[in-house]
């Protein structure tokens, strides 16, 4: 499922990534990488904010859509 769906405060792994290959290395350079774990701080009209590492990024719903949990 889409990272989109998780819950606020909820730790998930990531699964895969989605999307053409630049989009997918765009991902990786911010930190989503498989296997990787992503805690969601908080959800805005299906914008997030995550922590990944010991780093917190917003994501916007589409980008968010591409990563599979």
């Amino acid at each position: 499922m889409p990272l989109t769906l998780a819950a606020e405060g909820e730790e998930v792994v990531v699964k895969k990534l989605n999307g053409l290959p630049e989009v997918k290395q765009h991902l990786e350079d911010m930190g989503f990488v498989p296997g990787g774990a992503v805690t969601v701080v908080s959800k805005n009209d299906g914008n997030l904010i995550v922590k990944v590492k010991e780093s917190r990024l917003a994501v916007s719903k589409e980008l968010a859509a591409k990563i599979m949990i």
